[in-house]
C-alpha cells in the first residue's frame, strides 16, 4: 500500500514477514504435505525391517465423540444426520482410516459462513456464536445463516454460474443479473429444488420483465441456427447445448458424449437418447434470434413457443457411418428399462417443456445428482467424483451414503435448507482438514474423513475481502457493484473455465500478485476512519489485542501465541533498551505496520482457501 510503504515498512518486508517470521498458514501446509502436522512419529520401539524399510508408524488414536447437539425442531435432522453418521462410520472401519481431528468452533464458524452464505463470519458473528452453549452453538448457526439474506444471494450467484457459465454475453452483465434476481427470490422463500428446476425449464416471456430472469437459461443455450428452409419442419435452433447442460446439471449424466455417437462409458445410453430429449426443445424460438455480442448492447429478449413448427416432435441426427435417422421425443431409460417415457401424441407448445421436466424429476438421478452436487461443494468432492459424472465406471465411493441423502431428499419434497443442514451437522463436515496417515491418500478422499481444501470462488473473495476490511464500499450498494466488477474482470479468468467449473489451486503466486496490486484492496487497508485497523486501534490499549482483532477479522480465529511473539519481533513494534526496560515505538509509526500486517494476513494461504 502507497501510504503504508511511505513508512519505511514497505511490501518487501511484508512479504518476508508473511513468508519467514510468521506462523501463518500452519493448518494449510499440515492439510497439503500428506497431513504430517497429525501424523505421529514413527515408533521409536519399532525395530527396522531386514530390507532396511522405516520403522511403523503408529495408528493415531481416535478423536473422543464429537460434543454437539441438533437444535432444528425438525425431527428429521437429528434422525437423517444419525444415518449419514452410521455409514460414514462404517466406511472408516472397513477401510482401516481413523478420522480427523474435530474442527474447532474457529475453523466451524468460517467454514460454514463461507459455504452457506458466500464470507467469512464478522467479528460481531464469531462473538455471538461463541456465546451460545457449546453442545447447540454449531446447529444455531447453520439456522441463522441460512435464514440471513445473503443465503439466497450467495446460491443464486453459485446456480447462474452453473446454469449460464461465466463466459459469453449471458455470463456477466444485465441477462447474469436478471437470473441472479430470480433465483434470489427463489431461495429466499426456500423454494423446493423441483420447483426451481421446472420455473428453469418451463419458463416464458421477456427476461426484462419483473420475475422473468429465469428465461435466460435457455435463452442462453438455443444452439446453432437450423437453415431457414427447414425450420417448419426442425425449429428454429438444435438447442443442443441445453439438452447437455440440463442433463448434466440436474441428472449428473453427461449424455454430450453421446450426440455423434453411442456412450463410450455408459453402453445403456445412445446415440438417439440424446436426440430424443432434444426434439422435446424444438418448437423454442427466441426474439431477437441473434444475441447481442457484447455487454454493452443487450437488449430484452423473448422465450417462447412456437406450436406450427416441429409438428411430429422429432429431430434428425447423423449416424458415424453416414446414416440420417429421426428420433422421436422420449425422455432417458431409468435403471434396467429399454425405453424411456414418450411425450404423449398431440402435445405442442410450452406442455412439450412442461412434458420434460415431469419426465425429469421423475426420473432416478434427479434427487441423486443434487445431494450428490451439494455433498461436493460443502464436502470439496462428491460421492460421486467428477460430481456431474454418473456413469457405469464411476461408481459412488459410498453407496448408501448416497442412497440416504437422495431418498430422504425426494421423501422430504426437495427442501434444500433440510440437506444443507444434513449435510453441515454431520460428522465429515465437522472435521478438520489435516489428515493422518490413516486417511492422507488421494484415494481415500472418497471416504470423507477429513475436509478437503477448496479454493475460494471469486464472489467469496471479494466479499470475504470486504468483511476482512470493513471495507467502505460496503456502506454503498453502486459503489460495490462498480468494484465487485471490477474485481470479477481481473480474477475471474483464473478461476473457472467457460463450463462454469471452478478451478482448484492452493493460492498461486498469480493471484496473489493479483490481490496485492489491487488499488481497491490497498485502499481499504489503509482506510483511517472506519477501517479494520482504524477500529481495531480505537477498541484496544495495546499491541496483542489490535493483533488478535485483525486474526479475527481476516482469519476467524485468534493469534497463537507463537504469532503474537513473532510478529512484536520482526514488526519491531516495541523496543528493548540497554537496561532491558520495554518501550514501544513512537506513536506516529504504528499505524502503517499494522496495515501492513492486515495486508499480509490477506494474502495468505490461510486466508485465501476455505479448509
Amino acid at each position: 500500500m502507497a501510504q503504508a510503504s511511505q513508512t519505511g515498512w514497505h511490501r518487501g518486508r511484508a512479504v518476508s514477514l508473511l513468508l519467514g517470521g510468521l506462523v501463518l498458514g500452519a493448518l494449510i501446509v499440515g492439510s497439503t504435505s500428506s497431513g504430517t502436522a497429525q501424523n505421529p512419529k514413527p515408533d521409536p520401539k519399532g525395530k527396522p525391517d531386514p530390507k532396511g524399510k522405516e520403522p511403523a508408524v503408529v495408528k493415531p488414536t481416535p478423536p473422543p465423540p464429537l460434543r454437539m447437539t441438533i437444535a432444528s425442531k425438525d425431527k428429521d435432522v437429528a434422525v437423517t444426520v444419525k444415518a449419514i453418521n452410521a455409514t460414514l462410520t462404517k466406511a472408516w472401519k472397513d477401510n482401516n482410516i481413523v478420522h480427523s481431528r474435530w474442527a474447532d468452533d474457529y475453523e466451524f464458524i468460517r467454514r460454514a459462513s463461507l459455504d452457506i452464505i458466500g464470507r467469512i463470519a464478522t467479528p460481531a458473528e464469531i462473538d455471538t456464536y461463541m456465546k451460545d452453549p457449546i453442545d447447540t452453538r454449531r446447529s444455531l448457526l447453520v439456522d441463522r445463516l441460512l435464514s440471513k439474506p445473503e443465503y439466497a444471494k450467495h446460491w443464486a450467484e453459485v446456480w447462474t454460474n452453473w446454469l449460464l457459465t461465466r463466459s459469453g454475453t449471458f455470463g456477466r452483465g444485465r441477462y447474469h443479473d436478471e437470473m441472479v434476481d430470480w433465483l434470489k427470490e427463489e431461495f429466499a422463500q426456500n423454494k423446493s429444488y423441483d420447483k426451481i428446476v421446472r420455473g428453469l425449464l418451463t419458463a416464458t416471456g421477456k427476461n426484462n420483465e419483473e420475475g422473468k430472469g429465469a428465461v435466460n437459461f435457455i435463452l442462453a443455450h438455443v444452439g446453432e441456427p437450423i437453415p431457414a428452409a427447414n425450420r417448419s419442419e426442425d425449429g428454429q435452433f438444435d438447442m443442443v447445448p441445453v439438452t447437455s447442460r440440463m442433463t448434466r446439471l440436474f441428472l449428473g449424466i453427461q449424455v454430450q458424449c453421446a450426440q455423434c455417437h453411442d456412450h463410450p462409458f455408459t453402453p445403456s445410453i445412445k446415440q438417439n437418447h440424446f436426440w430424443s430429449i432434444n426434439a422435446f426443445f424444438r418448437q423454442v424460438e427466441r426474439d431477437p434470434a441473434m444475441a447481442p455480442m457484447n455487454r454493452q448492447a443487450l437488449v430484452p429478449m423473448e422465450l417462447r413457443d412456437n406450436p406450427a413448427v416441429n409438428p411430429k416432435a422429432t429431430a434428425f441426427f447423423e449416424k458415424r457411418n453416414g446414416v440420417l435417422l429421426r428420433a422421436k421425443a422420449e425422455f432417458l431409460p431409468v435403471g434396467e428399462e429399454k425405453e424411456g417415457k414418450r411425450l404423449p401424441s398431440g402435445v405442442s407448445g410450452n406442455q412439450r417443456r412442461q412434458e420434460l421436466t415431469n419426465f425429469l424429476i421423475d426420473h432416478d438421478n434427479f434427487s441423486k445428482a443434487i445431494v450428490n452436487r451439494m455433498w461436493g461443494v460443502f464436502m470439496g468432492r462428491g460421492i460421486v467424483h467428477p460430481m456431474d459424472d454418473f456413469n457405469d465406471q464411476n461408481a459412488p465411493t459410498n453407496p448408501d451414503l448416497l442412497l440416504e441423502l437422495s431418498s430422504n431428499f425426494r421423501n422430504y419434497g426437495f427442501d434444500m435448507h433440510k440437506l444443507i443442514r444434513w449435510i453441515t451437522l454431520s460428522n465429515a463436515y465437522n472435521l478438520s482438514s489435516v489428515a493422518n496417515v490413516t486417511n492422507d491418500k488421494p484415494d481415500q478422499e472418497g471416504h470423507f474423513s477429513r475436509i478437503l481444501l477448496k479454493s475460494m470462488s471469486p464472489e467469496q473473495l471479494f466479499e470475504s475481502m470486504l468483511v476482512a476490511t470493513n471495507s467502505a464500499v460496503n456502506e454503498n450498494s453502486k459503489e460495490k457493484q462498480e468494484t465487485r466488477g471490477r474485481w470479477l474482470d481481473r480474477l475471474v479468468n483464473n478461476f473457472g473455465d467457460d463450463e462454469g467449473n471452478e478451478v482448484n489451486f492452493n493460492g498461486t503466486i498469480v493471484q496473489a500478485l493479483l490481490m496485492m496490486n489491487g488499488e481497491d484492496i490497498n485502499a481499504a487497508v489503509a482506510r483511517k476512519e472506519k477501517g479494520t485497523v482504524a477500529v481495531a486501534f480505537a477498541r484496544n490499549r495495546n499491541v496483542d489485542g489490535v493483533i488478535t482483532d485483525l486474526y479475527l477479522a481476516s482469519l476467524n480465529r485468534k493469534p497463537t501465541l507463537k504469532e503474537l511473539l513473532n510478529l512484536k519481533q520482526n514488526m519491531r513494534l516495541i523496543t528493548v533498551n540497554a537496561g532491558g526496560s520495554v518501550q514501544a515505538l513512537p506513536e506516529k509509526d504504528l499505524m502503517a505496520p499494522f496495515q501492513d500486517l492486515l495486508w499480509a494476513l490477506l494474502n495468505s494461504n490461510e486466508f485465501i482457501l476455505n479448509h
